[in-house]
């Protein structure tokens, strides 16, 4: 899709405007009609802020997507397993109020995916409904009258946490799905990108690793919702999405993300991040920073993943480095040493 930003107008724009305006945002009069202005463009940014979006005032898939979602409540339409999935916060709302019951509608990334329609048929199957994973009224009426606390760390979290605690593998075989970013174009942040990447590869085919990269075919998805399903398709074991960060000339060292947002995240994908940014930060001899985002390439991937970006395309200085190939070497050598340190601690 149009990425939309600051000085574009047109009626596109203006819908981004009524959405959110309907969240509580206010719109300037003058801007009113489909102009992108200042306070639409605080009104983006504060909207990314609150969801975990990367806070760039650009309305792209991500951003766009999350605005069509936050729009819905429990109850506003019917949702049941369907391809492709219904997504939302009122799936959101509906997991979270599951897994506070006992239900493991699994992460509450406001997907209707397997696991939510797994949850939703043992609960009408317990209440005495019929299994059919129908979430209209009068369901969500039963659900309500549970009462759940919706309070606390939710049962997949708690899962997933529990899971790490125990579990003991290696490297040795594990698929790890590699993503390049958007990498449509060959500018040179792109190739350094494409370089990195590719360097992360080299050492973990070097630890028994099998990496597989993802849109690497001519005619593959190139859409982060379409990476991610490419992901899930093939079982990796784990996704390492591979960016370049800008923002302001100063800002500088490496950012490792992981699935989360003010209410939930994941257990894995965190440890995943930190391992990650421990080996960057040493082999650099930078201090970075670990975030959490609802990006598609960490939301819909259903295994640990992370959105690495080791150095900022915007600072002169790193932007030099990046043009060594022995310093995206070092780069892909900390990254694949997370990967390893993720495995075998």
């Amino acid at each position: 899709m149009r990425i939309f930003r600051l000085g574009d107008a047109g009626p596109e724009v203006g819908d981004i405007q009524d959405r959110l305006s309907a969240l509580g945002v206010t719109i300037d009069d003058e801007e009113r009609g489909g102009e992108f202005g200042p306070s639409t463009d605080a009104g983006v940014r504060n909207f990314q802020g609150e969801r975990s979006l990367r806070v760039d005032g650009l309305v792209g898939p991500d951003t766009w997507g999350q605005l069509v979602e936050a729009g819905y409540r429990l109850g506003d339409r019917t949702l049941y397993l369907h391809f492709p999935l219904y997504r939302g916060d009122d799936v959101s709302t509906l997991q979270r109020k599951l897994n506070v019951l006992g239900f493991d509608a699994g992460r509450e990334d406001g997907l209707f995916g397997k696991k939510t329609d797994r949850a939703i048929r043992d609960f009408q199957r317990n209440v005495g409904e019929e299994p059919d994973g129908i979430v209209g009224l009068h369901t969500i009426s039963t659900l309500e009258r549970m009462r759940p606390h919706e309070t606390g760390p939710s049962r997949a979290m708690v899962r997933e946490a529990e899971e790490l605690r125990h579990m003991r593998t290696s490297a040795q075989g594990q698929v790890i799905a590699i993503d390049a970013g958007a990498a449509e174009a060959d500018e040179p942040d792109d190739l350094a990108t494409r370089a990195i990447a590719g360097s992360v590869m080299d050492h973990l085919i070097a630890l028994g690793c099998k990496p597989a990269s993802l849109g690497a075919e001519p005619g593959a998805p190139q859409m982060a919702s379409e990476r991610a399903r490419e992901a899930n398709s093939i079982g990796a074991a784990m996704c390492i999405s591979v960016h370049l960060a800008s923002g302001l000339p100063e800002a500088s060292g490496p950012t490792c993300s992981y699935f989360g947002s003010a209410r939930t995240h994941s257990p894995a994908g965190m440890l995943l991040a930190q391992l990650i940014l421990d080996e960057l930060e040493r082999e650099l001899g930078v201090r970075g920073r670990l975030q959490r985002l609802t990006g598609a390439m960490l939301r819909e991937t259903r295994m640990p993943a992370v959105q690495v970006e080791p150095a900022f395309i915007t600072n002169e200085v790193e932007a030099a480095q990046l043009g060594d190939p022995a310093h995206r070497d070092r780069i892909g050598r900390a990254i694949s040493q997370g990967v390893h340190r993720f495995f075998s601690e």
